[in-house]
């Protein structure tokens, strides 16, 4: 079992327990108290728990997994996800990322020469610096270890005075009623630039149809298209609806 699959185990252990041993953790993944110990220290420093003595406790503001674990985990699917989604991402001059694993995988293909990127992602800022002549916005607010971005209200106020040609989002979850996050500030800055796009862009690894979310973002309906890797037996239900997916 490699480190990072350890880690969402611990995390959803947590999130069930809200606090939890060194034994009582080893004893669940069959691993050593050293091993244990180990992953502790480092899911400290990705802001994920805090260290308690003989254990761990979740952190209050963790709602959602570090970008760091997401990236790795269902790291297949999100590649073929954003390699699908690839040649329908065309005919813009502006563009908003959402701070999604996914996104960063896509935002790392595109070629964004001479084009206006914005983004509330912090590792896609950075990713995107290392492009040529792409101007590059990102809003303040306030910095989220766990996820990597900003939101919030200086947030929002920024973001409502910029006009994109393309919102490129994906989701924490998805199923016939829409797609959903595990925070509000993100679903809230995901419906803000809705509204501030010409046109909107869903890119969802399979793995997250049929998922719980808390958070409602938007109506399948509302998304211009929709790009996913998940076999037609996983999207079938919804084409019968009159949902267009392109997988």
């Amino acid at each position: 079992m490699f480190s990072n699959e350890r880690y969402n185990l611990i995390f959803d252990y947590l999130k069930n327990n809200r606090k939890a041993t060194v034994d009582e953790l080893a004893g669940f993944l069959y691993v050593s108290s050293a091993t244990i110990r180990r992953d502790l220290k480092e899911m400290q420093k990705l802001g994920l728990i805090v260290r308690s003595h003989g254990g761990a406790l979740l952190r209050e503001t963790a709602n959602e997994v570090s970008i760091f674990v997401r990236r790795e985990k269902n790291a297949r699917e999100k590649e073929l996800a954003a390699q699908k989604a690839m040649p329908y991402v065309a005919g813009f001059q502006s563009v908003f990322i959402d701070n999604s694993s996914t996104c960063l995988i896509l935002a790392e293909k595109l070629n964004l020469e001479n084009r206006t990127v914005i983004t509330n992602g912090l590792q896609i800022a950075m990713r995107l610096t290392q492009k040529q002549n792409v101007n590059l916005i990102m809003p303040g607010g306030v910095v989220h270890y766990n996820t990597n971005s900003v939101t919030g209200g200086l947030t929002c106020n920024t973001l409502r005075n910029l006009r994109v040609d393309l919102a490129l989002v994906s989701a924490a979850a998805v199923d016939e009623d829409g797609t959903y996050e595990h925070s509000l500030e993100t679903a809230q800055i995901k419906q803000l630039m809705f509204r501030q796009a010409k046109r909107s862009m869903l890119v969802v690894d399979g793995t997250k149809f049929g998922m719980p979310g808390s958070y409602r973002t938007a109506s399948l309906a509302d998304y211009d298209t929709i790009v996913t890797d998940a076999p037609d037996a996983v999207i079938a239900k919804y084409r019968d609806k009159g949902i267009a997916i392109v997988n």
